[in-house]
């Protein structure tokens, strides 16, 4: 949510700020604009709406600068306009701030800052920091270094910033607590980003800022680290792995197809240095640290939020059938709230792709203070669920820029069976012969992915040209895809705004059924090979009731194929890998329906690749 992108330097700031913005629109935002120091004086450019919009703005104005900093608001106090939007002046305007994330305690201190005679443009609980820091920095008599760090010490809520002063060109000031935020380290010159992205086409060389951490940059004398209390930091330099052609769509149409087509090398880098066919094992050193922990557990806690949820899901069907541990699978969002049990003999995995989702770090928290173990599953390389996890799995995915997650979920799966299987086995609750079977079953699935992407892609954009005009969808599984129905429910509901709902294909008949009639599609997967006779009863409950049946099943399927009015077909696989095959058309469903209505697959409306508040 929201993007930051700073720069400082010999290079002019303006272009490298808007690209930066660019490379960041995947996380979403209704409002653009930039700041800039020039001669002396503090200029700000915004405007409702996209980058574009913010470049249209700016293309009859001087933008000369060697700093400057920009923004992509996603709106939360305030609706989206162009006052609304950021960066926002102090009250004398010789102070810059641009803010991502929430001040919980804005209003309090705001009716504070008004009695002092402050007097506000915005709606924002930005434009409320800035002043703070301006009101300490007059009270105080002190450097504006030392009076943001006193005014972070006073707000509530989450942050990433960057501060710019009309009386300093040649500094900027950044700070962050619960938002993410990456400072890149060129040739005499400095970046700052809300992740890597727009950093990676200038330096390979970036430090992750930490929690309640803040860096000041100056052109001339480097960087410093330090926290928020004044306690200096020596910044660990990372190198980047990010490669530039990784964030361009090369060739395809959109990220979310060219992202959907990546997922047979994206599901073998997961695999890579830990599933190894030959010598049949699994090697995974997160989990091999906490291997005992993992196998004594008396009950294992999954925290995530959306697609990732599902992949919790997936991997609720997985530990539970494989390695026979209970597990409960809660939304990041609600697990603090309703005051739940956690003991010392718990394992928590937390599962996010950015590693940012406030949701997930919040439960995090809390599971630490209550004595759990937490594992975390993510994608991004130096995220903060990493470093607040006592071990983890990266899923190697590589940079997902369409908004709809697709080879995140396929990841987070395979890295979750793997930890099932290797588990199970350890644990004694499967043979040494179906342990070797699984894995090399598991290692096939990349080509029998690439195999559903070749075979099913024109069928389905077939398909979504038929239905793209119903208002409603129902989505039915069993087992271990009912996950797999949540998530091409979510899918099609977020690119092309078409209602949509997924159940477990038995409780269609507790409700869902009175909704069916000859104008409602109904996606069933129907892989399974241990309810399949349940889930044919189903399907002929809907045909009875005039519902247009779209069913992926296993290749050769006649006796589905005699009931469904649409029939995708995919390899046969062991049951408990059918979800990273038959979440695949899914996909492709959701994205060919989206493109044929004309909707923004990439950027849907309101939403936000990385939810960083809460």
């Amino acid at each position: 949510m929201c993007g930051i992108v700073a720069y400082i330097g010999n290079n002019q700031a303006c272009p490298i700020v808007i690209k930066g913005l660019q490379r960041l629109e995947y996380r979403g935002y209704d409002s653009a604009g930039l700041a800039l120091l020039q001669n002396n004086q503090l200029n700000i450019f915004k405007t409702k709406g996209k980058v574009s919009d913010l470049e249209q703005f700016i293309s009859t104005k001087n933008t000369e600068s060697t700093i400057g900093m920009g923004h992509t608001r996603w709106a939360t106090h305030g609706v989206p306009n162009d006052v609304n939007a950021h960066p926002h002046y102090s009250g004398s305007k010789n102070i810059a701030i641009i803010h991502n994330g929430i001040i919980e305690n804005y209003a309090v201190l705001k009716e504070e800052l008004i009695k002092s005679g402050h007097s506000f443009m915005s709606d924002t609980d930005t434009e409320v920091l800035v002043h703070l820091i301006e009101e300490v920095q007059k009270n105080d008599q002190c450097s504006l270094e030392k009076a943001i760090q006193e005014a972070l010490n006073e707000v509530t809520g989450a942050y990433a910033i960057v501060v710019m002063d009309k009386n300093d060109p040649d500094t900027l000031y950044a700070a962050r607590k619960g938002s993410p935020l990456v400072l890149g380290i060129g040739k005499d010159e400095f970046f700052l980003a809300s992740d890597a992205t727009p950093i990676v086409e200038y330096t390979k060389n970036v430090v992750y800022i930490g929690e309640e951490e803040m860096v000041v940059v100056n052109r001339n004398n480097g960087f410093t680290l330090k926290t928020i209390q004044n306690v200096e930091k020596t910044p660990y330099i990372h190198e980047l792995e990010l490669k530039l052609e990784m964030l361009e769509k090369g060739g395809y149409e959109h990220f979310m197809l060219k992202e959907i087509y990546e997922q047979p090398r994206s599901i073998k880098d997961s695999m890579r240095g830990r599933l190894n066919a030959i010598d049949n094992t699994i090697k995974m050193a997160g989990v091999k640290e906490f291997e005992h922990k993992i196998i004594n557990a008396n009950r294992i806690l999954i925290v995530a939020c959306g697609t990732s949820w599902h992949a919790g899901l997936v991997a609720e069907y997985l530990f539970e059938d494989l390695a026979r541990i209970p597990v409960e699978v809660e939304y990041a969002s609600e697990f603090r709230y309703r005051n739940p049990v956690i003991n010392e003999n718990d394992v928590l995995i937390a599962i996010s792709q950015s590693g940012e989702t406030a949701d997930t770090l919040a439960a995090i928290k809390l599971a630490k203070e209550k004595g759990a173990t937490i594992f975390g599953i993510c994608n991004v390389v130096g995220s903060s669920i990493p470093r607040e996890t006592h071990a983890g799995s990266y899923t190697h995915a590589g940079p997902e820029i369409g908004v709809a997650s697709t080879k995140a979920f396929t990841a987070q799966v395979v890295v979750l069976t793997m930890i099932a299987i290797y588990i199970a086995f350890k644990k004694g609750k499967i043979t040494e012969s179906r342990y070797h079977q699984l894995i090399i079953e598991l290692d096939k699935i990349p080509d029998k992915v690439k195999h559903v992407l070749e075979t099913t892609n024109e069928q389905v954009k077939q398909i979504s040209d038929i239905y793209k005009d119903a208002h409603n969808f129902l989505y039915l599984g069993r087992g271990y895809n009912f996950p797999v129905a949540l998530e091409g429910a979510l899918k099609l509901k977020e690119i092309s705004y078409i209602h949509a709902e997924g159940y477990p294909a038995a409780e269609m008949k507790h409700g869902p059924i009175a909704l069916i009639d000859e104008n409602m599609p109904v996606v069933v997967v129907a892989t399974n090979q241990s309810a399949y006779e349940k889930i044919v009863s189903n399907i002929q409950e809907v045909v009875a009731r005039k519902g247009r049946v779209i069913a992926i099943v296993t290749k050769a399927d006649d006796t589905i194929k005699s009931l469904a009015e649409h029939v995708i077909e995919i390899p046969e696989t062991e049951e408990p890998f059918s979800p990273l095959l038959s979440v695949v058309p899914l996909q492709l469903l959701s994205y060919y329906i989206a493109v044929a209505l004309g909707k923004n697959v990439d950027q849907p409306r309101n939403l936000a690749k990385s939810v960083t508040v809460e």
